[in-house]
């Protein structure tokens, strides 16, 4: 550790609770699960028969699109290579955790085949679990913590997970809709549980830059090529090749529009996640933005009638369920971390310093959302200048929406368009108020 570091380190720890930002982390982990369920709703559009790689690739091209366009226009592609060379150790972790995604979300499209995303939500959810757990091995999180902090956490959680259990349940009715392909129920069961430890796993990646001080948006511009090259790679071995029916496919082609808005919903959900990981912690922030099977629920009922038919015992899991996912969120949400957990999350942070040989004041500065002594200096306090080709960038991502788009084929569904404006509306609220949020009090760091 340097010199400067040393001087530094008695303000480490009122820097790092300066940094947790635990209001902030809230609404960002809840404002992620508003998003993440509404990135289902164009899923639900989908019957072209597509195989669960195909569909995964779709959505990653969505995503790929996304994790350029919006760190573009939120900080500038300047600020976001000069915060990737800054932190080019962490590329290949980045990588890694693009990669853990893509395979994840595979895994996901498997096992809603093969049992349903009634049951296979749940457990794909159970990742906020393995997320406790590594947050709590590799980074000290809830090291320090009371008992009552302790339980609000894990009780939180597993009370979200139960409700999750119950909204699930809450869509199979009596004509069979949500039955499972029995002779197919083990490899879904194993799809999902094999998601919800990818999943868990990825945050490891996330937790750890953030830790060194990286921005979310710049981690997420890395993360998205481990994503899109692992896609690519699986379609060409596993799903045909260079024949495969992604790319050919002339009815396929007219369903892109609506997986590739998907991802793109999705992108603005995780972004929110991976700000609430940042200021909350692995252990807190994958609970909350897990509310989104809330949110998933709510435009199957709501939007497409998915539950007009269901009895009173199913709407009464409704309730339970959504009455569950509150008194969950309420809990890990009131869990604020204490100094000594504070002084965990320094451990770990000094770690990563002494690892990669990176200045201590540097990191702990950029980890509290403040910009480092030598901008200071020089009176830059973090303004970024745009780039032509930043235009470029944005007019790329407008230009593809607007192919696929003229090219789509409007699904013969029935559609409640009230709910849908409302539920789209809340939408519109929740991004422009954490947003806002954000922007004022961290300017996107």
């Amino acid at each position: 550790m340097t010199t400067n570091a040393i001087k530094t380190s008695s303000n480490s720890s009122h820097l790092i609770g300066q940094a947790s930002y635990h209001g902030l982390g809230v609404a960002c982990g809840l404002a992620a699960g508003v998003w993440l369920g509404a990135a289902e709703a164009p899923t639900k559009l989908v019957t072209t028969g597509l195989s669960p790689f195909a569909i995964s690739l779709c959505m990653v091209a969505g995503v790929f699109t996304a994790r350029w366009t919006l760190p573009t226009l939120l900080k500038g592609s300047r600020y976001v290579f000069a915060d990737l060379a800054a932190n080019s150790h962490l590329l290949v972790t980045a990588i890694l955790a693009g990669m853990l995604w893509a395979v994840a979300n595979t895994l996901t499209v498997f096992a809603i085949r093969d049992v349903g995303l009634t049951i296979a939500f749940p457990l794909w959810n159970t990742n906020s679990l393995i997320g406790i757990l590594w947050g709590r091995v590799l980074f000290g999180e809830l090291k320090g913590a009371g008992p009552k902090n302790i339980a609000k956490v894990v009780v939180g959680t597993l009370t979200i997970i139960a409700a999750a259990i119950l909204l699930g349940f809450s869509t199979i009715h009596g004509d069979g809709s949500g039955a499972a392909h029995t002779h197919r129920a083990v490899g879904g069961i194993l799809a999902a549980l094999g998601a919800s430890l990818l999943w868990g796993t990825m945050y490891i990646p996330y937790r750890k830059a953030y830790i060194s001080g990286m921005n979310p948006l710049s981690f997420v511009t890395a993360f998205t090529i481990g994503e899109l090259g692992t896609m690519l790679a699986l379609v060409l071995a596993f799903d045909g090749g260079m024949n495969a029916p992604v790319f050919h496919s002339q009815e396929a082609r007219g369903m892109f529009f609506w997986l590739f808005l998907g991802g793109f919903v999705w992108v603005i959900g995780d972004l929110f996640q991976q700000f609430a990981t940042k200021y909350l912690g692995i252990g807190r922030g994958i609970p909350l933005s897990n509310t989104n099977q809330i949110w998933g629920v709510a435009w199957g009922a709501l939007v497409f009638g998915e539950l007009a038919h269901a009895d009173a015992q199913h709407r009464l899991l409704v309730i339970a369920g959504t009455v569950l996912m509150v008194l969950g969120a309420l809990a890990v949400s009131t869990a604020v971390a204490t100094a000594r957990e504070h002084s965990s999350t320094h451990d770990s942070l000094l770690r990563e310093c002494n690892r990669y040989g990176l200045d201590y004041d540097t990191v702990i500065r950029s980890y509290a959302c403040l910009p480092s002594l030598t901008d200071m200096e020089d009176g830059k306090q973090g303004k970024e200048g745009r780039a032509w080709w930043d235009y470029l960038i944005v007019a790329i991502a407008v230009g593809g929406f607007v192919y696929l788009g003229i090219h789509a084929k409007v699904p013969t569904l029935a559609l409640n368009f009230t709910w849908l404006w409302l539920l789209s509306g809340a939408l519109v609220v929740t991004a422009l108020g954490c947003g806002y949020a954000l922007w004022k009090v961290t300017r996107f760091s």
